[in-house]
C-alpha cells in the first residue's frame, strides 16, 4: 500500500490551521471522570486530511480504517507505521467532479468480518472482504428510487443493517436535481435484502448506533435548529416507534464549540459518546450530559479501537486517541 507524507493542509472544511485549539478534557459533572482519567493525553496522530470520517477499528490486523471524503480515499492507520492509503475510490467510481463529498462517509465491520461502507457518489450500501477484495452491493434503492448519499451504518448481531441517507453527498446537497426521494430516511435492510425506510421525518439523520442489548436504536441529526440524538424503541419485526427526543445539544452549544451531533458510539454499559459541540461529549444512558473530550475543531466521529478501550476521533482534517477507562460495546 502506497504511503502518504502529509502536509498541514492551510483550509479545510471546518477551521483553518491558526484557528485550532488544544485538546482537552471538559468535566460538567464528576462522573465524567469514571470514564476518562483526568490526566488522559488526547493524542493528534495525523494530520492534513479534508475531512476525517467513518473510523472503524480492524481487530484482526490491528490498524484503524477511516474515510476521508472529499478525497475519496479510506486511508489506513497503525501504529509505528502511520498512515498509508487503503482504497481510492472509495465511494464514487463516476467521472469527477460530482459533489464536494464524493467518497465513502461511515465504515463498520459486519457480522462476517466484512467492511461495509456508505458511499457517498455511487448512492450505496457496499460490503467488501478484506481479504482477496471485491465490492458487493448491500442496497442501493428502495421503491426503485436511488438513496441521496448513504452516510452512516451499523449491523445488529441478528445481520439487520440501519443507516442513514441525508443529502451531503449529492451535488448541491438538498436542492440537488438527481434527488429522487423525498424523504432524508434512515432504513432497515434486512437479512433478505428487503430495504424499508423505518423513519421518515428528520431533516438531517446522520451517525446511528445500537445499544448494546439492541432493543433501542440512537441517530444523530446534524441539523443546527434540532441538533438531537433521537433514540427508537426496536420492534420484533426490526422496525422502530415513533422515537424521542434523547438527548438536546442545544443545552451545550456555545458560540465558540463547534461541530453538531454527528457519529456515536456506544459503551459496554450503555454510555454514549457522540460528536457534537466542541468535540466528543460522554452521555449516560439515561441521557445525562457529563462532560466532553474537546479536540478543538469539528468532529466528524469516533470508533473503539486497540482492546476496546481506546477512542478514536476523526476530527476535521485530523484523527486523534484518547485512552478511556471503559470499553466499547463490541469488544
Amino acid at each position: 500500500m502506497k504511503k502518504i507524507a502529509f502536509l498541514m493542509l492551510g483550509i479545510t472544511l471546518g477551521c483553518t490551521a491558526q484557528e485550532k485549539a488544544a485538546p482537552k478534557l471538559v468535566a460538567e459533572n464528576d462522573a465524567f471522570y469514571n470514564y476518562l482519567d483526568e490526566n488522559a493525553e488526547i493524542e493528534v496522530l495525523a494530520e492534513g486530511f479534508t475531512w476525517s470520517e467513518g473510523p472503524v477499528w480492524i481487530k484482526e490486523g490491528g490498524y484503524l480504517l477511516f474515510s476521508d471524503v472529499p478525497k475519496n480515499t479510506i486511508f489506513k492507520w497503525k501504529e509505528g507505521e502511520g498512515i498509508s492509503e487503503f482504497l481510492k475510490p472509495s465511494g464514487y467510481t463516476g467521472v469527477l467532479p460530482y459533489s464536494r463529498e464524493p467518497g465513502s462517509n461511515g465504515l463498520t465491520i459486519n457480522n462476517n468480518g466484512e467492511l461495509v461502507a456508505c458511499e457517498h457518489g455511487d448512492r450505496r450500501i457496499t460490503r467488501m472482504p478484506l481479504v482477496g477484495g471485491g465490492k458487493f452491493t448491500l442496497a442501493d434503492t428502495w421503491q426503485g428510487k436511488r438513496f441521496n448519499s448513504p452516510n452512516d451504518v451499523v449491523q445488529a448481531s441478528n445481520g439487520t443493517y440501519y443507516f442513514t441517507d441525508p443529502p451531503y453527498g449529492l451535488p448541491k446537497q438538498q436542492d440537488s436535481e438527481i434527488r429522487e426521494i423525498d424523504a432524508f430516511g434512515v432504513y432497515k435492510i434486512g437479512t433478505d435484502g428487503s430495504v424499508e425506510m423505518v423513519i421518515s421525518n428528520l431533516n438531517r439523520p446522520n451517525g446511528v448506533a445500537l445499544s448494546p442489548d439492541e432493543k433501542t436504536l440512537y441517530v444523530a441529526q446534524s441539523d443546527f435548529n434540532a441538533p438531537y440524538i433521537m433514540a427508537y424503541n426496536i420492534q420484533d419485526d426490526g422496525s422502530v416507534d415513533e422515537g424521542k427526543v434523547f438527548f438536546d445539544a442545544k443545552t451545550v452549544l456555545k458560540p465558540d464549540l463547534r461541530g453538531l451531533p454527528d457519529g456515536l458510539k456506544v459503551a459496554k454499559d450503555g454510555t454514549i459518546f457522540s460528536t457534537g459541540p466542541g468535540g466528543v461529549l460522554v452521555i449516560t444512558s439515561e441521557g445525562k450530559y457529563l462532560g466532553r473530550i474537546e479536540t478543538g475543531q469539528p468532529t466528524a466521529n469516533c470508533a473503539w479501537g486497540d482492546d476496546g478501550s481506546v477512542l478514536y476521533m476523526t476530527a476535521n482534517n485530523t484523527l486523534m486517541r484518547v485512552q478511556t477507562k471503559t470499553v466499547g460495546d463490541g469488544f
